[in-house]
């Protein structure tokens, strides 16, 4: 992880918390912050809080307690408008009309800009955007034509035409292949802007993330490097699987791996003789 970052705290948390209408906890007292261009990658078991952090970030749900400063400016003081320009969302959960064009709908993503924005100016990022993602040549296709994992790339170019200056994505590489996946969060780092993204596969984040925060149960188990945080017992621990670095065998680096148990091998014990 060696990509350059700016000394400016750009994302700055202050114990937030939250609730829901019906008294349950989903947040405690998370407290971290991020400099300008920093990526920070959110893991944790299903319901420790990753979603519900990325969509406070987002603006979609508002913190019970503690406060959110992006840029030096608390969330309660931007406008709808002032967000839109400034904050991009990727969600797992928001697709949208499968009658639209991939373009049209890419295209979206510059409707927080359009006052200063000309015909052409719309078409450049809209072809930008889809280049980024490897997708010019279905920009005429129905979304209900494309895969999965094409509506997801879909999503995230979508947000690099919002030219946002924080960048939220919930999950994105869910419906993805392995190649794919590396050439979204490639994609991501290219941006140079601050990244804050919740994601299921522990071996992408060193490689991707200049921090980790671990949340366990709402609250923040730990922040840190991924070198530094993602070690066995944290996530043999907090994920219940053990984590191998392997030395690559032809460059100078290590490959991280999971050992996940299946089938016969959850009742196997070294120590049986049968």
């Amino acid at each position: 992880m060696s990509h350059a970052v700016d000394g400016q705290i750009a994302l700055d948390l202050n114990h937030l918390s939250y609730r829901t209408s019906g008294g349950a906890t989903l947040l405690s007292d998370v407290t971290l912050h991020l400099h300008k261009g920093e990526i920070l990658a959110i893991v944790g078991l299903n319901g420790a809080g990753k979603s519900t952090l990325v969509r406070l970030l987002a603006g979609l749900i508002a913190p019970t307690t503690g406060t959110i400063t992006l840029h030096g400016q608390p969330y309660t003081s931007l406008t709808v408008s002032q967000r839109a320009r400034q904050i991009a969302y990727v969600g797992q959960h928001d697709d949208a009309d499968g009658r639209l064009l991939l373009r049209d709908y890419v295209a979206l993503g510059t409707l927080p800009h359009r006052s200063v924005l000309s015909a052409a100016d719309i078409v450049g990022r809209v072809v930008d955007a889809l280049d980024q993602v490897d997708m010019g040549t279905k920009a005429a296709s129905r979304l209900d034509q494309l895969s999965g994992g094409e509506r997801q790339r879909a999503k995230f170019a979508r947000a690099i035409c919002q030219a946002p200056n924080l960048l939220l994505l919930d999950e994105p590489t869910n419906h993805l292949d392995p190649a794919a996946k590396g050439a979204l969060l490639t994609a991501a780092i290219r941006l140079g802007i601050t990244v804050v993204t919740a994601l299921h596969d522990l071996t992408l984040i060193e490689s991707f993330a200049h921090h980790v925060a671990v949340l366990r149960k709402g609250r923040l188990a730990a922040f840190g490097h991924p070198a530094d945080i993602l070690r066995p017992d944290t996530v043999q621990e907090t994920f219940g699987v053990s984590l191998y670095r392997l030395n690559h065998p032809h460059e100078e680096r290590s490959l991280s791996s999971l050992d996940i148990v299946i089938g016969d091998r959850a009742s196997y014990d070294p120590n049986d003789p049968n």
